[in-house]
C-alpha cells in the first residue's frame, strides 16, 4: 500500500530581494516593497508531504514524531527568526525568494529520507502566496 502524509511547521525569517548584478532603480522596479534596505518578515507555513509504502508492522509511511523533529532540527532551528540575506549560507549566492527557498528546503529534508520515499514541499510565504517542489 502507498500513502501520503503531511506535517505541518511554522516559522518567522525576514529576507530583501535584491539581485546585486542590476541597478538599485532596476531591483526596485521589479523587487518594489520586497526590495527594501531594511528587510521584511513573513510567517512562513511549510508542508511537508511524504509518499511512499506503509509498513506493515507499523502501519506508517514514516512516524510523523520523527518527521516533526527532522523538520524542527533541520529546518524550523535553521530559519526561524533569521535573516536569510545575512544569517544563512544557503542565500549566500541565491536570491531568497519563495521559489529558490522551498527548493532548498527540499534539499535539505530529502537526503534524511528513506531512499524509495517521495517528497513534496509546500512553502507558504503569505496567506495568498506559496511555492512548491517536490517529486510529484
Amino acid at each position: 500500500m502507498i500513502a501520503t502524509i503531511c506535517r505541518k511547521a511554522h516559522f518567522n525569517a525576514a529576507h530583501r530581494l535584491h539581485n546585486p548584478k542590476w541597478s538599485n532603480e532596476k531591483n526596485v522596479e521589479v523587487f518594489g516593497k520586497c526590495n527594501s534596505h531594511n528587510f521584511h518578515g513573513h510567517n512562513f507555513d511549510l508542508e511537508v508531504r511524504i509518499r511512499g509504502k506503509v509498513n506493515p508492522d507499523t502501519g506508517f509511511v514514516m512516524d510523523l514524531a520523527v518527521l516533526g523533529n527532522l523538520i524542527k532540527e533541520e529546518i524550523e532551528d535553521r530559519f526561524d527568526h533569521k535573516n536569510l540575506n545575512e544569517d544563512c549560507p544557503e542565500f549566500k549566492e541565491l536570491l531568497p525568494t519563495t521559489e529558490y527557498f522551498v527548493k532548498v528546503i527540499y534539499d535539505i529534508l530529502k537526503p534524511e529520507l528513506e531512499k524509495d520515499q517521495l517528497l513534496h514541499i509546500t512553502l507558504h510565504e503569505t496567506q495568498k502566496n506559496s511555492a512548491e517542489y517536490g517529486d510529484w
